[in-house]
């Protein structure tokens, strides 16, 4: 009998969120592991004793949550979105017909939180991976992100005019809408999408920078087009792809000047849980001279390649540390000369004389239009050395593998997955906050995955124990035996 659904919407009804929520249901769970509390105490110092109440500060960070374990990139998409599910209503301890704090709340309260209020929530979680046997903190894998600034290369102007434009704004008090003309116009005066007199000019980080957003920078991947960006900075452990660290820099920072904050921030974090950073993993941008001796001084063992530019010998030339000088086929002495400096290298060079060159037989394919040999070598070529030795060494060789597959995986899953793509916020510190946020529901994900495996585990290993000392009979064993082991399982879990 075909049937038709007559809908009158009631007037009254008995409703609880808790009824309608499964237990398996993710928010459930993750309700059920997370204490915020300690946000009223720290986020106190943000607000006055007086005016209008603002948001909880639990259901703010929850929201925040939300919106990186949802891929939501937008307040208000993270309001709407809420406002129709009945799992993160509970999750954030809001019934059906109260209302949501306004999107607006959600980004002044964003602004209005130090970075300490989101890096607490992140060691907790992290400390909640480590309870659970999730992190050894022995090895930790290091790669980067270029994560897209909310700023338009488009809008970008000279840095001389973004300066003239702030020394007239100083000026507003005296003539308030003369200067105020003044500085759009100002703004308006050399844009880079207008026509310029000077065509060859190139637009650089040093000579141009966004009026939306100062702390983006000009980055570009290679076969990609230049944008503004910041660069995100990743630390996981090998263990179960944990996320130990992350931190913002500016886009135009390379990997290896991030390499020494990244381990001491790294260190720092892991001692506050008891565990010892021991090895870092990290491909051939993170070598320098500097990086090198950062895990040299906090005795680090790194496997990272050298840079294409380093040589471990050099063909026709043999090294005499003792006199500190090389020595070529001929028995010619390439003896130190000076010291030179290119961008943040320092090199040692070293030169024949003219006369040592003058009867060479190699002299037109070897020295220079001088008629000088001259070699460089960077002031830490025994740093480069050692690391190139262990790199030829058959763990090395597995480390490179472990690093590509634990560090890019999780980074792919951090833009694709948890809205990190792209940074809608403005300014360096708030996109830290950003990463921060998008590592704590990464993490979050794989503690409660963590947390469902151990129970199967454990179902498991009670039904393989218990096979031999109970009865053969299926019927039996189906019917009264199984749902109590299921029972008892999960009530421990």
């Amino acid at each position: 009998m075909q049937c038709k659904k007559d809908y009158q919407e009631k007037l009254f009804i008995r409703f609880q969120l808790s009824n309608y929520v499964p237990q398996e249901n993710f928010y459930r769970q993750l309700k059920s592991i997370l204490d915020f509390s300690f946000l009223y105490q720290s986020t106190s110092k943000y607000y006055g004793k007086e005016g209008q109440k603002s948001v909880d500060p639990v259901v703010f960070m929850k929201l925040m949550l939300v919106g990186y374990l949802e891929n939501l990139n937008s307040d208000r998409r993270i309001i709407a979105t809420s406002r129709m599910r009945m799992d993160i209503l509970y999750f954030i301890g809001y019934d059906l017909d109260e209302e949501l704090p306004w999107h607006s709340t959600l980004s002044r309260t964003r602004q209005l939180y130090g970075e300490e209020e989101f890096t607490s929530v992140f060691k907790l979680i992290l400390k909640q991976c480590v309870d659970k046997g999730l992190v050894s903190g022995k090895r930790q894998a290091v790669d980067s992100v270029f994560v897209k600034a909310n700023a338009s290369m488009a809008a970008m102007i000279e840095r001389e005019v973004l300066q003239d434009a702030a020394v007239y704004t100083k000026e507003l008090s005296d003539n308030q809408e003369e200067a105020t003309d003044q500085v759009f116009q100002l703004k308006e005066k050399k844009p880079i999408n207008k026509t310029s007199k000077n065509k060859t000019t190139k637009c650089t980080n040093k000579t141009h920078t966004s009026p939306a957003d100062p702390d983006s920078r000009m980055s570009v991947k290679p076969g990609k087009t230049t944008k503004l960006n910041y660069l995100g900075q990743v630390s996981v452990d090998t263990e179960n792809h944990v996320i130990t660290h992350i931190h913002a820099f500016h886009a135009d920072k390379g990997d290896a000047q991030c390499l020494p904050e990244i381990v001491s921030h790294t260190c720092n974090t892991l001692l506050e849980t008891g565990l010892e950073l021991k090895e870092i993993l990290a491909d051939t941008g993170y070598s320098s001279g500097a990086a090198l001796q950062a895990l040299i001084d906090r005795q680090i063992t790194g496997y990272i390649p050298n840079q294409g530019g380093y040589k471990f010998s050099r063909d026709g030339f043999i090294y005499d540390k003792d006199n500190d000088r090389y020595t070529c086929s001929q028995g010619k002495h390439l003896t130190f000369r000076h010291f030179q400096t290119d961008f943040s290298n320092t090199y040692k060079i070293y030169k024949t004389a003219i006369k040592d060159c003058q009867d060479c037989p190699f002299k037109k394919n070897c020295a220079n239009p001088v008629g000088v040999k001259s070699l460089a070598d960077t002031v830490c070529k025994e740093i480069y050395d050692q690391m190139h030795l262990r790199m030829q060494t058959t763990k090395a060789k597995r480390m490179r593998r472990l690093r590509s597959s634990t560090v890019e995986p999780v980074i792919g899953t951090l833009v694709n997955f948890t809205a990190i793509g792209k940074v809608y916020t403005k300014g360096i510190k708030l996109a830290n906050k950003c990463m921060i946020m998008s590592a704590v529901a990464y993490n979050l994900k794989k503690l409660l995955r963590a947390s469902t495996t151990k129970v199967k585990k454990r179902v498991a290993e009670v039904i393989k124990d218990s096979v031999g000392k109970l009865s053969q009979d299926s019927s039996y064993w189906n019917t009264f035996i199984l749902p109590i082991f299921y029972k008892n399982v999960f009530d421990r879990a």
